[in-house]
């Protein structure tokens, strides 16, 4: 949540910072609102101030035995206290519209943002690994393509049981999806980040602490019917991310100065809807509605947090690295920059199957797999994350940070294709062999059913 006093004190300065980001804010209503609240809160602590005023007065006619005068009195502090209730009254909705309003104002944008109008305007800082790339077939079949055929991925059988967007792994491929979630804990592990194991399912206080919350109900699976009276008993919604229990650990909690940097991570499922991207990789896992990954949370003190954005960032580069995979590294501009963040780089590892418009030289197409991203006190303000910098003095808001480390769907569409072999094999990169008992290749299995035969052998 943006800081009040600063949107109060520099008006143009955020209207700039939303114009950039191209948000659809009525700011002047937010400002109307403020200046009303206000008012009226000057207004009750006067009311207030005359009623005490006459009620000493009160006191002081009684003693004095003028009972007409303190009748009088009396009459006038009944009518200051219903003029009270109403001025407080007024002024408790409208703290109720101005907190409303403000959920929906988004981070402003750090000086170091490039401007631009959506990801077309992003600034490709830096590749790794292109200078050394494995000889890779000619034709490099899909992951969709080649799940199916080694019957490693079946999203046929997850559109049956669920619907579209689930998928079920099997085999090999269900057992490189559990290397790479306790490989990736293991590298995050060495990285001094402490374990967390949150409950998946999340609270609607939780999802707005992060920001989740109220601008993306869409996009997250809520528990419960189609009515808001079904929530009543279970106001839960499924985990669309680890950063939303992880962050919220703390919060309302004051930190010690002692405990930052504090660095988590968290291995969960997460479950997103995706609104707004119906027809879009209508096959395959690289947009899916339930996904593994391992989040990096992270909170700081304020004045650490840029430095740790660029240690968070490698941390995540680490990943990737390790499995030997090429990726870049991007900038996001001030129009691609997400709702909660004041400054985002992403990580986008090399697919090379599919060619696109966009993809490197030797073809295929970017995957992103990891944002890191920094959230300043936006966080903090909505969730009530502070921390005492010494013990004598007064609380202050950290700053947060996160960063998947990382997407796991999307790694694996890289491994299989980046390490695909011309016999439609898979080499395992070495990193996941001990957690796959020393396997070096995926062949594939054999499927079951009679899917499995050809229309003849059928009849």
């Amino acid at each position: 949540m943006i800081d009040r006093t600063y949107l109060r004190e520099n008006p143009e300065e955020v209207r700039e910072a939303l114009d950039d980001r191209g948000a659809d804010v009525d700011l002047d209503e937010i400002l109307e609102i403020d200046e009303r609240w206000r008012e009226l809160k000057a207004r009750g602590d006067e009311l207030r101030h005359e009623r005490n005023q006459i009620t000493q007065q009160i006191g002081e006619l009684v003693a004095e035995g003028k009972d007409e005068e303190r009748e009088e009195a009396i009459e006038q502090s009944k009518e200051l206290k219903s003029e009270i209730e109403d001025v407080e009254t007024e002024a408790d909705e409208l703290k109720d519209k101005l907190d409303e309003r403000l959920l929906e104002v988004p981070q402003i944008p750090h000086e170091s943002v490039p401007k631009g109008v959506d990801e077309r305007h992003n600034v490709e800082d830096r590749r790794w690994g292109f200078d050394d790339l494995r000889d890779v077939p000619d034709d490099i079949v899909p992951h969709y393509d080649l799940g199916e055929e080694m019957d490693i991925i079946d999203e046929q059988r997850g559109a049956k049981t669920t619907g579209g967007g689930f998928y079920f792994l099997k085999g090999d491929g269900a057992r490189l999806e559990h290397a790479l979630i306790q490989f990736m804990l293991d590298v995050h592990r060495e990285q001094d980040y402490v374990d967390i194991f949150p409950p998946v399912p999340i609270n609607s206080e939780s999802m707005q602490g992060t920001g989740q919350l109220p601008k993306f109900a869409d996009d997250a699976y809520r528990l419960g019917g189609s009515n808001e009276e079904d929530y009543e008993d279970d106001d839960l919604w499924l985990c669309p991310t680890a950063e939303v229990p992880v962050t919220n650990m703390y919060a309302d909690e004051i930190l010690l100065q002692d405990d930052l940097p504090l660095k988590h991570q968290a291995y969960t499922p997460n479950f997103r809807r995706e609104a707004g991207e119906h027809g879009t990789e209508t096959r395959g896992i690289v947009r899916v509605h339930q996904f593994n990954k391992v989040e990096l949370v992270n909170f700081v003190e304020p004045e650490e947090s840029y430095d740790r954005l660029e240690e968070l960032l490698g941390e995540a580069e680490e990943v990737l690295q390790r499995l030997g995979l090429p990726y870049r590294v991007l900038e996001l501009c001030t129009g691609d920059l997400g709702f909660k963040a004041a400054k985002q780089i992403d990580l986008e590892v090399w697919a090379p199957a599919d060619d696109m418009d966009d993809g490197p030289e030797e073809g295929g197409r970017w995957l992103e797999v990891s944002t890191a991203s920094n959230f300043e006190d936006f966080q903090a303000r909505r969730a009530g994350l502070r921390y005492r910098p010494e013990r004598h003095e007064s609380a202050e808001y950290l700053h947060t940070l996160n960063a998947s480390g990382v997407a796991i769907p999307r790694v694996m569409v890289a491994i299989l294709e980046y390490y695909q072999n011309e016999d439609g094999t898979v080499t395992v990169p070495e990193p996941l062999r001990p957690y796959m008992g020393g396997q070096e290749v995926i062949e594939g299995h054999e499927k079951v059913g009679e899917s499995a035969l050809g229309a003849g052998e059928r009849e």
